[in-house]
């Protein structure tokens, strides 16, 4: 009970109103109820409910109902055990009922909380409502004692139950050694223990002892005592349902013996008490009488009911440790998580005297191969199986967590040189790379590594993680499975690379981009035939920074988002200003989209009010998409394309013949225009295999339909060879370099381009 509540009268067999209410509201309070009833057995009895400010009248009718209903359910099969606890919910609101039994099991009524049934009870609050529902069985079996030595008995339980319903794990061992104290005290006993059952182990654990022996021999004989071969007392307590009263006697010779061993002392009585959970036995509460003592009935039943709520304790501690566990642990795998690894690493860096520490931060080679050929079920076990070669391959103290998907970090301390920590690393990549055995077959997956050096006092978790990761990727772009340390050059480049970050969103939404313009002609006549829209960013220290400088980091942060509806609108408002100032104009306007623009479910909303806001025809657009866009969501990429289709916009593929996937889907990718990459055109005339290319990839337009468009011309040679293969439409700096609007007046008032001087 709450210990600021008042004592029941003397002499009384029914606990205060006040008191009890009182109790009622701590238990309310600790697990965040709206409402707490204690709902007697008896029809006729009242219940006593704490509610808070939120609960009604109905809520209390509501929970007495439901529990009326559950104390009288009987089991679903005659002989089953009533249940102990229960959850429900009903009518919005979430309960948890649990049984209140005296120790005899007799069931005196139901503890019942509730709150609003979008919050789930969690298993260390299940714990603590089960263990408040047994105090209250203790306190129903006490409460009807004479007022005497069985008083002082409730007043214990009471006092001690009290005690135990605030400990967590961290305090549990000196509220053990507290509760060991106050019993051996009370009972006028000379020691008293707690064990644990080690069923796994078949040994009996020594948890805690009031008073400390002075002198503990080594092995202590009563550290670890196994069931089998052992006295009948420590035998008894592995299945001890009952309590176990034992005196000096010849039967109990061979126990004496163990404590006279262990203790010194001859003659022992001894009274053990068995922690239960339903058909487990966790454990004993022993005490220890020098010589001999008799144990009252009253005596028992209050240690049965302390045992009670020991058991209850144990339960809740271990359901707040593995919900701990599943805090900082990946469950597939078992090792450390990322929430782990950070805490952990960001308590090394500030230890300003530990020596320098290695990153690794490690990715699989191709593990999707693996999970299309196999499953992902197969993916899963060989994960698994690496993280286990893994916890092996490091030194003892080394750190192992997996970040999520094929990614794993290994933090080595006390590391000296980047010598050291390459070889550290070379041994983690040669044992990932051995073969596990996956449904039968020798899997083997390279892997790549990226390795960075902290200094305690001076590197940060965010930058030390960032530059294991950059050296990772490098690691990845030189050929996979291999090792790459962070160096100078790759931090001038992050040092850039966050500035562009820090910078890029507000420069979206200032106006510091800028749109320039690059002409695409009629090879045959000269003719202007399209522009495209190329952004820019005047960066107000580097200067005018060309999309490669920045488009990557706008598309890692999502700022690609913004920053592409940004260039169609301007370009949008731009191609109707060319139109009002030259009524004839003939132009179609090419726009690149970025992957998530073309998945974002709002694309084509825009591009149509795009168009009306500026009275443009869909033909008039053309809008770019890469090889890559169109494969990580295929379904929602055709989707959007017809959708564009249907409002009369184009659809481009930029760079084509970069990537092979789509050539399989042209048949049903509804695209206008293919963009040969100018990797293939620069070559063509001088390497054979670019000829060839560009060569299949004009057949494959004139089969499915499609234009086509030849990127970075930049001779006279490309142009004859571009005729030759029958590809017209043309762009690149020898035709034309992106430029501002206002520098395109000339070919927009029909200027054509000189092709024949080109071929000189």
């Amino acid at each position: 009970m709450a210990k600021h509540a008042k004592r029941p009268a003397e002499g009384t067999g029914e606990p205060d109103e006040g008191q009890l209410r009182g109790f009622l509201q701590t238990l309310g309070d600790a697990v965040d109820a709206t409402l707490v009833q204690l709902v007697p057995t008896a029809d006729g009895a009242d219940a006593f409910t704490w509610a808070d400010r939120e609960a009604s009248g109905d809520l209390a009718r509501l929970t007495t109902g439901f529990a009326r209903r559950w104390l009288r359910a009987e089991p679903a099969r005659a002989g089953d055990p009533l249940p102990r606890l229960e959850l429900a919910e009903v009518e919005g609101w979430r309960l948890i009922i649990a049984s209140i039994q005296e120790p005899s099991a007799e069931r005196r009524g139901a503890l019942v909380a509730a709150r609003p049934a979008a919050r789930d009870w969690s298993m260390p609050e299940r714990a603590f409502v089960e263990m408040a529902a047994a105090l209250c069985g203790v306190v129903a079996a006490t409460s009807e004692a004479a007022p005497s030595h069985e008083r002082r008995l409730d007043e214990l339980v009471t006092t001690i139950a009290t005690d135990l319903m605030s400990v967590a794990a961290a305090t549990i061992a000196d509220t053990y050694e507290h509760v060991l104290q106050t019993l051996t005290e009370f009972f006028t006993v000379d020691t008293s223990l707690l064990r644990r059952n080690d069923h796994e182990r078949g040994v009996s654990v020594l948890v805690a002892e009031w008073p400390r022996r002075p002198e503990v021999p080594d092995p202590d004989p009563l550290g670890e005592v196994p069931f089998e071969h052992s006295d009948p007392v420590f035998a008894a307590s592995q299945t001890l349902r009952e309590p176990l009263i034992v005196r000096p006697d010849a039967a109990s010779s061979d126990y004496q013996k163990r404590i006279q061993d262990a203790s010194g002392v001859p003659a022992v009585s001894v009274a053990a008490v068995p922690l239960l959970r339903e058909a487990t036995t966790l454990g004993v509460l022993a005490f220890v009488k020098f010589g001999d003592r008799a144990w009252s009935e009253s005596e028992i039943n209050a240690l049965r009911a302390i045992a009670a709520l020991l058991a209850q304790l144990q339960a809740r501690v271990e359901a707040e440790h593995q919900l701990q566990v599943n805090a900082y642990h990946d469950e597939l795998t078992g090792l450390d998580n990322r929430r782990s690894f950070l805490e952990r690493l960001g308590s090394v860096l500030a230890d300003r005297r530990a020596r320098p520490v290695a990153l690794f931060y490690l990715d699989l080679d191709r593990l999707k191969a693996m999970n299309d050929f196999l499953g992902h079920g197969a993916g899963d076990r060989f994960l698994r199986a690496l993280a286990g070669r893994l916890r092996e391959a490091v030194r003892r103290d080394d750190f192992v967590a997996r970040l999520g998907g094929d990614e794993f970090v290994i933090l080595a301390e006390n590391v000296g040189e980047l010598d050291d920590a390459l070889r550290i690393g070379q041994g983690i990549l040669s044992a990932a790379a051995e073969p596990i055995a996956v449904g039968g077959h020798p899997i083997s997956r390279s892997a790549s590594m990226g390795v960075a050096i902290g200094y305690p006092g001076e590197s940060t978790v965010d930058e030390l993680l960032q530059h294991a990761d950059v050296a990772l990727l490098e690691a990845k772009a030189r050929g996979r499975n291999t090792i790459q340390p962070f160096n100078e050059e790759m931090r001038a480049k992050v040092e850039a690379r966050s500035e562009i970050e820090l910078h890029l969103a507000n420069a979206v939404a200032t106006g510091g981009l800028r749109l320039f313009y690059q002409p695409e002609f009629d090879l045959r006549d000269g003719g202007l035939l399209a522009v495209e829209a190329l952004v820019r960013w005047q960066h107000p220290i580097r200067g005018l920074l060309e999309p490669d400088e920045f488009i990557d980091v706008a598309e890692e942060t999502n700022t690609i988002i913004e920053l592409g509806r940004w260039v169609l609108l301007e370009s949008c408002r731009q191609l109707a200003t060319w139109r009002a100032r030259y009524p004839d104009l003939a132009l179609q306007l090419r726009v690149n989209v970025s992957p998530a623009q073309l998945i974002s479910k709002d694309l084509v909303s825009v591009v149509a009010a795009a168009l009306a806001d500026w009275q443009l025809v869909g033909n008039m657009l053309c809008l770019e998409i890469t090889e890559r866009a169109v494969f990580p969501d295929l379904d929602q990429v055709l989707s959007t394309l017809r959708e564009l289709r249907a409002i009369g916009v184009q659809a481009a593929i930029d760079d084509f013949g970069t990537g092979f996937s789509s050539l399989a889907q042209l048949k049903t990718l509804p695209v206008d225009v293919l963009k040969i990459d100018r990797r293939f055109v620069s070559g063509l005339g001088a390497d054979v295999g670019d000829t060839a290319i560009v060569e299949a990839i004009a057949r494959l337009a004139r089969t499915f339909q499609l234009e086509l468009v030849a990127e970075g011309v930049e001779t006279g040679r490309v142009i004859r060879e571009l005729l030759r293969i029958g590809c017209h439409r043309a762009q690149g700096n020898l035709l034309g370099r992106p430029v501002p609007a206002d520098l395109l007046a000339s070919v927009l008032a029909g200027e054509r381009l000189d092709v024949g001087a080109l071929l000189c």
